[in-house]
């Protein structure tokens, strides 16, 4: 029997019916030639295949199985279906693996909310104790105090905008935080116990996004504004003057984040993605270097031809979790839920078969059951041929080391599994590759570039991870092409 590689196209989903109460959702193109109106490199715009349109507006408004700051009750259409972006925490599989519930998510959808509540800066001044200040006793003024010594601190008053609107992201189950991250556990594994040595802030971050629907852009600040409206850096805290009465300062543990370089799911015919360099916000959202270390006292050097405007694809590290930004023109060019399912099922029904006990293969969807141990695919991690379950090829020294019954070489093995977070693909070809060592499937290029991200790890290590779930890749480059045996050979 001859082998053959598997390969399909993942195709574009049928226009869905619309929500009850909700206008027409925008079209979703897998094609950019099929969607001109959200084309980026459509000729008629003159825009190059670098650069991202600020209108963000056309692309679709939902996400399946996700919600965050959702569209309000009582709005009307148009306002509904404005989103700004999604947040998607590496290492899950599109859900939570005790499910999801509430602010606490593997993904976090933001939409334009009913009234802003975002805030601007109004003026700074110096107090002797900070905690008595005016600004900071009262529970309806935003403030961030900087405290430089015992009695010298620094009080910034911020003033509501109805320009913005603010988005809180920390370890914090407080009201003020929008969407809860605990730490990551590589693996998927369920953790409902609060880790008391957690690394990331109850109050890491927050996001400013601009409601004009012509710049639906989106900043990151570090640090939060507590139940208090406050953000306090103490005297130990990594801070420095910019000016009269100014200061700018780094958290703990520091927000980091990383541009990726090119477009992160790019139109066809644009040049592929590549990992940029990973850079700390400050409290006033200014781009330093990395310090020498995670929680060093010194910051970095400054970059100011770097901003703290998230594009698609920029990744932001809590140190502790690590979360993908997508912005909904991304998005627009991203496979649906739906689309990964058809590929799977195109890939399923080819009737790949296991040359050992010549079972016909089933590859999983996610949290799939009831799949026969014999007709579950397992791939050899070296050679990437795809077999099922059985007993041959097990060497003496290592329990997990097997003999490839067609090649012959000793390797470990994973069981297959579908990658089904769609947010992480950078393109919408089909899964033909798996990561290493975990066996999680993805297109060529997602694979690729993730195997290139460095993700931050302790205090001032970087390793590359399967983004569907954490787990460190290992071996060069840190995935494999799949190789199935289709019955008809």
């Amino acid at each position: 029997m001859k082998e053959r590689e598997k390969s399909c196209q993942i195709m574009p989903d049928s226009e869905p019916a619309p929500p009850p109460g909700n206008s027409v959702r925008p079209k979703t193109a897998m094609d950019p030639s099929q969607n001109p109106s959200g084309n980026q490199n459509n000729s008629s715009n003159g825009r190059s295949c670098n650069q991202e349109p600020a209108n963000q507006n056309s692309a679709r408004a939902g996400s399946s199985g996700a919600s965050g700051a959702g569209p309000p009750q009582g709005a009307t259409p148009s306002k509904a279906m404005v989103k700004y972006g999604e947040l998607v925490i590496l290492g899950y599989n599109g859900q939570l693996p005790q499910g999801d519930r509430g602010r606490r998510r593997s993904k976090f959808v933001l939409y334009r909310r009913p009234k802003a509540n975002g805030v601007v800066k109004s003026r700074n001044y110096k107090v002797n104790e900070a905690k008595n200040s005016q600004a900071v006793l009262n529970v309806q003024q935003h403030s961030i105090s900087y405290t430089l010594s015992k009695n010298k601190a620094v009080i910034e008053e911020y003033t509501h905008s109805d320009h913005t609107d603010l988005f809180q992201i920390g370890r914090s189950s407080e009201s003020p935080i929008d969407f809860v991250v605990m730490d990551t556990v590589p693996g998927n594994k369920p953790t409902d116990k609060i880790n008391t040595q957690s690394t990331i802030s109850r109050f890491a971050c927050r996001l400013l996004c601009n409601r004009d629907e012509g710049d639906l852009s989106a900043m990151i600040f570090a640090a939060g504004f507590d139940s208090s409206r406050n953000i306090f850096l103490g005297e130990k805290a990594t801070k420095w003057e910019t000016g009269e009465n100014e200061v700018d300062g780094l958290t703990t543990n520091g927000v980091l984040i990383m541009h990726p370089k090119g477009q992160f799911c790019p139109p066809e015919g644009c040049s592929d993605p590549k990992p940029g360099i990973w850079r700390e916000i400050s409290v006033g959202g200014c781009v330093f270097g990395l310090r020498e270390s995670r929680s060093a006292a010194i910051q970095g050097p400054p970059v100011p031809s770097e901003t703290s405007v998230l594009v698609d694809g920029t990744l932001i590290d809590l140190c502790g979790a690590t979360l993908l930004w997508r912005s909904a023109e991304g998005l627009s060019r991203s496979p649906t839920p739906r689309q990964l399912e058809r590929a799977l099922d195109e890939l399923n029904a080819g009737r790949p078969q296991c040359p050992v006990g010549l079972h016909t293969l089933i590859v999983p969807r996610k949290n799939s059951q009831n799949i026969a141990p014999e007709a579950q695919p397992m791939v050899y991690l070296k050679c990437g041929h795809v077999q099922g379950k059985h007993d041959w090829g097990f060497t003496e020294d290592n329990k997990n080391n097997r003999t490839c019954p067609i090649c012959l070489g000793v390797t470990n093995v994973a069981q297959l599994c579908m990658g089904a977070e769609p947010a992480f693909y950078v393109d919408c070809d089909a899964p033909a590759y798996c990561f290493v060592p975990c066996g999680h499937m993805a297109s060529p290029k997602t694979v690729k570039y993730w195997a290139e991200v460095p993700i931050p790890c302790g205090t001032s290590g970087f390793q590359s991870a399967c983004p569907f779930c954490a787990v460190p890749l290992t071996g060069t480059p840190g995935y494999v092409k799949l190789i199935f045996q289709a019955m008809s050979d």
